[in-house]
């Protein structure tokens, strides 16, 4: 079928929103028409050239959509069932998988980081050629063709814009503070990075009963929304950071620190600011080259904890439903992440507002 995508032809070259061509789907595969998909920081890392990645390639990863059509043998969901997204379908057969560790599920290694399907074969032409989708979702685009594990079903009376940020930045930042570091009730927790993730883990540190959340940035406006997703504290980045946590922890240090930026910088930041025997949860993703370093003696001699944390460290197709019943619920919030909206055709724009944000999300949204 003839579709609309906005495809990366050269990497630090704007994406060229143009006719591409979506084979239908396979056996195990749904056809989703996608009505909205959040912008995120690892669309822009391969699109300004801070990962590798081949291309021609469709960007996006974040969606939410419709099922229009499904192939052979797919059971998990029916032709117009709304969905969300997950970029990280597991095979629910290897090691990991079989831990309850979906999201390092061995297939991944060979089909969502390598921006192929399960089936290893490309959905996408354009201009004769194959194109690559992204992360295996490639969702900066009217349709795609995903695996069926990839297509979680939700309520149908849910707004596509709100639905389009559980894909991603919501699953990782409440995820980190509930399946990585299993936050209990009257921590007190500190997030560094006050953008997309960040403010996911303002809210899932606030949704565990945290005593205080301070959330720490460079920028003023981020800071005023994490007060509004329950941030108790702010603090400046550019100051000292380490002292002001203390100073909001009885001079010990937070119980656990969120680096959401993932830089060398703000990991040095996260381990003085953490309380011996606290935990540093590490969510964001750098350049690929990027290198942090620990001070050794003292990480050892406080019994300080370092924690990666991917995906929010879970089972996407549980807890995706469980973060929509949070929605529904009252106590997470959705809407209030989509601070600006595009048509396909200022995708551009939108990365480049993201690359500059003021915090919150993105979105891109069809009719």
């Amino acid at each position: 079928m003839d579709i609309q995508a906005a495809i990366l032809w050269e990497q630090k070259q704007p994406l060229s929103v143009e006719a591409a061509v979506l084979d239908a789907p396979g056996p195990g595969e749904v056809l989703v028409e996608v009505k909205a998909a959040g912008v995120c920081h690892s669309d822009l890392h391969p699109a300004r050239g801070d990962w590798p990645a081949k291309t021609p390639l469709v960007l996006g990863h974040e969606g939410a959509g419709i099922v229009r059509a499904i192939g052979p043998a797919v059971t998990q969901v029916s032709a117009g069932d709304h969905v969300v997204l997950c970029w990280a379908p597991a095979c629910g057969e290897c090691p990991p998988c079989r831990e309850g560790r979906a999201v390092l599920c061995d297939r991944l290694d060979k089909t969502t980081y390598r921006n192929r399907l399960p089936s290893g074969g490309s959905r996408l032409h354009a201009r004769e050629q194959d194109v690559a989708a992204f992360l295996g979702t490639a969702c900066f685009s009217n349709f795609v063709v995903v695996p069926q594990e990839a297509a979680i079903p939700v309520a149908r009376d849910l707004p596509f814009d709100a639905l389009a940020t559980l894909g991603c930045a919501v699953l990782t930042g409440v995820g980190a503070v509930t399946n990585a570091a299993k936050v209990p009730a009257g921590a007190r927790v500190a997030v560094i990075g006050a953008g997309g993730v960040g403010l996911n883990v303002v809210q899932g540190a606030a949704i565990a009963g945290s005593e205080r959340v301070i959330a720490i940035d460079l920028r003023p406006a981020p800071l005023a929304i994490a007060a509004t997703f329950g941030a108790t504290d702010t603090i400046d980045a550019a100051g000292d950071v380490p002292p002001a946590v203390r100073s909001l922890t009885n001079g010990r240090g937070a119980d656990f620190v969120f680096d959401t930026v993932g830089s060398p910088a703000t990991l040095a930041t996260a381990i003085a600011s953490t309380r011996k025997g606290g935990a540093v949860v590490l969510t964001g993703l750098s350049r690929v080259d990027s290198q942090g370093s620990i001070p050794m003696f003292p990480f050892v001699m406080q019994e300080k904890r370092l924690i990666g944390s991917v995906y929010g460290s879970g089972n996407p197709a549980r807890d995706i439903p469980r973060l929509v019943s949070l929605y529904q619920d009252g106590r997470l919030k959705l809407k209030e992440l989509v601070s600006r909206t595009y048509s396909l055709d200022r995708v551009n724009d939108a990365l480049d507002a993201l690359a500059a944000s003021d915090g919150a999300r993105g979105v891109i949204r069809w009719s």
